[in-house]
C-alpha cells in the first residue's frame, strides 16, 4: 500500500497572497505599504463636495479681488489719466522725431512745454484769486458795519435776535470744533489734490518717455500669429486717444480765446483768468461749457447786471456755434463715434467716475467701437 498522496492542486496553482504589510509595485514586486495605509482614489471633480468647495473658494477670491480693486480705484484713475495725457502728447513727440530730433530730446522738449503751460495757467488763476480773497476779507468789517446800520436788518434783528444767536453759535464749543474739522478737511483735500497732481505729472512724463516700450510689451502678450493685427489695432486706438485729446485742446483753446476777446470788449475784470476757466471747463463733455459760462456770468453780475445778461446771450450763441461747427469738424478727424453713443458714453462715464469718467468715456467708447467693427463684426459675419 502506497503511502504517496496526490499533490494538492489548489495549493500548487494558487498565487501567493501578499502580506498585509506589503503592496504590489508597478513591476510586479512587492513593496512595504505606507504606514497609514494605501491612498484612496482621487476625489471626482463631479462630486458635489468638490464643486461646492472649489466654487466657494472662487467666490471668496472674487470678493477679495473686488474689494482690492475698490481700494485702489483712485490709483487706477490716476494711471488712466496719466496714460491718456501721454497719448495726447505723443503726437507732438512724433512730429519732432520726424523733424530729426531724438525721442528722448523730443520727450524732454514736449514735457517742459507741458509743465510750463500748467505753471502759466496756475499763475494766471492764482494771482486774481488771491487778490479777490484778500479784498473780500478786508471788506468784511465794512460790510458788517453797513449791515448793522441797515434799518431793515435792525427790524429783523429785533424780531428774530439774529446777532444774539450768532454770538451764541460763535461761543459754542461744537461750533469751534466743526469749524476746526472743516478747516482740517479742507487742508487734507488741498494736500491730496496737490499730491494727485504731482503724481499725474510724473506718470505722464514717464509714460510719454516709455510709450513705445510699453506698447511692445503689451503686444508680446498676444500670440505671434496675431501680433501684426493686434499692433495695428493698438496703434489705431492710441492714435485715436491722442487725436481726441488734441481735438479737445483745440476746442478749449477756441473757447478760451473767444471768451478773452469778448470779456475784454465788454470790460469785465480778470478777463484772462476767466477765459482760462472757460477753456478748462470746456474740456468736460456736455456740461463743461455751461459751467464755464455760469462762472463768467456770475462774476460779471457783480460788476453789472447788464454785462451778466450780455454774457449769457454771448455764451448761448457761442455754444451753438461750437456744437454744430467747431466740435464736429475737429472730432471727425480724431474719433469716429456716433453722436448718440457719445452722449451715452459721457453719461455712463460721469455716473461711474464723475468728471474724470466723462473725460475718459469718449475715447474708450471709440476704442470699443473699433474693436467691435474690426474683430467682433467680421467673426459674426463668418459664423
Amino acid at each position: 500500500m502506497s503511502t504517496d498522496t496526490a499533490p494538492d492542486t489548489a495549493d500548487s496553482t494558487a498565487a501567493p497572497k501578499p502580506d498585509a504589510a506589503q503592496a504590489s509595485a508597478a513591476d510586479g514586486t512587492t513593496v512595504p505599504a505606507p504606514r497609514f495605509g494605501m491612498p484612496g482614489r482621487p476625489l471626482r471633480r463631479s462630486s458635489p463636495f468638490y464643486v461646492g468647495f472649489v466654487g466657494g473658494l472662487g467666490v471668496i477670491t472674487a470678493w477679495f479681488l473686488a474689494q482690492a480693486f475698490a481700494g485702489i480705484k483712485d490709483v487706477i484713475v490716476l494711471i488712466l489719466i496719466s496714460f491718456f495725457l501721454a497719448a495726447g502728447l505723443n503726437p507732438f513727440v512724433e512730429r519732432l522725431q520726424r523733424l530729426g530730433m531724438a525721442r528722448r530730446w523730443a520727450v524732454a522738449f514736449v514735457g517742459i512745454g507741458f509743465l510750463l503751460a500748467i505753471a502759466a495757467f496756475i499763475t494766471a488763476i492764482a494771482q486774481p484769486l488771491a487778490d479777490q480773497t484778500t479784498s473780500l476779507i478786508n471788506s468784511i468789517p465794512d460790510k458788517l458795519t453797513e449791515l448793522l446800520h441797515n434799518e431793515q436788518f435792525k427790524r429783523l434783528d429785533e424780531k428774530y435776535h439774529i446777532i444774539d444767536k450768532a454770538k451764541e453759535a460763535a461761543a459754542n464749543a461744537n461750533t469751534a470744533e466743526s469749524v476746526a474739522g472743516g478747516l482740517l478737511g479742507f487742508g487734507k483735500m488741498v494736500l491730496n489734490s496737490v499730491f494727485d497732481t504731482l503724481t499725474v505729472l510724473c506718470l505722464t512724463l514717464y509714460f510719454l518717455g516709455s510709450l513705445p516700450g510699453i506698447k511692445d510689451f503689451i503686444y508680446r502678450l498676444f500670440p505671434a500669429s496675431r501680433r501684426p493685427r493686434v499692433r495695428a489695432l493698438g496703434d489705431e486706438i492710441i492714435g485715436g486717444i491722442g487725436g481726441y485729446v488734441n481735438g479737445m485742446l483745440i476746442v478749449a483753446t477756441c473757447a478760451g480765446l473767444s471768451s478773452f476777446v469778448f470779456l475784454e470788449v465788454i470790460d469785465v475784470q480778470f478777463a484772462l483768468p476767466l477765459a482760462l476757466i472757460v477753456a478748462l471747463t470746456d474740456l468736460i463733455p456736455m456740461i463743461g461749457a455751461t459751467i464755464g459760462a455760469a462762472v463768467v456770468s456770475a462774476v460779471a453780475f457783480f460788476d453789472s447786471p447788464t454785462k451778466a445778461l450780455v454774457c449769457v446771450v454771448f455764451y448761448v450763441a457761442y455754444q451753438q456755434f461750437e456744437n454744430y461747427l467747431i466740435y464736429p469738424k475737429v472730432m471727425k478727424r480724431a474719433v469716429d463715434v456716433p453722436p448718440a453713443l457719445t452722449i451715452i458714453a459721457a453719461l455712463v462715464g460721469a455716473a461711474l467716475l464723475g468728471v474724470t469718467g466723462a473725460l475718459l468715456s469718449i475715447p474708450i467708447a471709440a476704442a470699443v467701437l473699433l474693436i467691435v467693427r474690426e474683430v467682433v463684426a467680421p467673426r459674426q459675419d463668418e459664423a
